[in-house]
């Protein structure tokens, strides 16, 4: 599944490509379930919406959309919320692309947005995980808070007293939102922190190293175009290059790239953890 440096790096390159273009119509598939809300508020919201902006929120990637009779208007001297927010959730296989309408149409499209531009914006979903939504007010927010924007006193107020092992508490969207297993693995290991320690058996020094580490590792990852493990591609189809810099996770017998230890795999909450036994205490 993306996770926060895929969906910002796949955000970054949409914002690139089409803010400010209109949509002029929109396609929605027979499958229902990567609508989650309704088609007809679907096209409701996006038919000939401008699209103002593209952002991440968590793994969440948020067109903000206005009127399009708004993008002609003279600005108003404070920013307004936008008409509303088409929302997609990539979920573990999903992409969006943007293409020329000539391009092959793959088996596993789901959405079409044609584009004013004469480009068309395509969601395609093998695995039908993803899921597409709108806010009409402009009003959509998730729980959880950006990782790189929290300060450690906060950081440590999420974790304290909590018994579950640290990397199930970085993995709950709920405390962290965008936080994954690659990053979650890889933030550890550089803390020094096993993944099945208790949150609540945490030292203040030791949240401040993991925190650092979070930001450090995610930060890296964004400016590599995140890890593409299995199919993951960015907003232009091209593939990421952080899994080049992965230290433990996915990497299962393979030694330390500090002390040479073989790096081991455990399963926690039904999630694949990688650490070295040597080096995370």
């Amino acid at each position: 599944m993306p996770e926060l440096p895929e969906v910002e790096t796949i955000a970054r390159g949409l914002a690139r490509r089409v803010t400010g273009d209109v949509i002029e119509s929109v396609w929605l598939g027979k499958k229902p379930e990567p609508l989650k809300s309704s088609a007809r508020e679907i096209a409701s919201a996006l038919d000939g919406s401008r699209i103002a902006a593209v952002r991440r929120m968590g793994k969440h990637i948020v067109f903000d959309l206005e009127s399009n009779n708004v993008a002609r208007a003279p600005a108003p001297a404070k920013a307004s919320h936008p008409k509303a927010q088409f929302i997609v959730h990539l979920g573990m296989t999903g992409s969006l692309q943007v293409t020329g309408p000539q391009t092959e149409i793959p088996k596993h499209t789901h959405a079409i947005a044609r584009l004013a531009s004469g480009r068309e914006l395509r969601f395609v979903d093998p695995r039908r995980f993803g899921r597409l939504s709108v806010a009409r007010r402009g009003d959509f927010d998730t729980t959880g808070i950006e990782p790189l924007e929290i300060d450690l006193d906060h950081f440590i107020a999420l974790f304290r007293g909590r018994k579950t092992p640290i990397k199930s508490a970085l993995l709950n969207q709920k405390l962290l939102r965008g936080v994954g297993n690659i990053y979650a693995d890889e933030s550890l290991f550089r803390a020094g922190i096993r993944p099945r320690r208790r949150a609540s058996t945490i030292t203040r020094d030791q949240f401040a190293k993991l925190l650092a580490a979070i930001k450090e590792v995610l930060q890296e990852a964004i400016a590599l175009g995140g890890s593409s493990i299995s199919d993951y591609v960015d907003a232009n189809g091209d593939e990421g290059f952080f899994q080049l810099q992965h230290r433990v996770y996915g990497r299962e017998g393979e030694p330390c790239l500090v002390c040479k230890t073989p790096v081991k795999r455990i399963v926690i909450a039904g999630r694949s953890s990688h650490y070295c036994p040597h080096c995370q205490k």
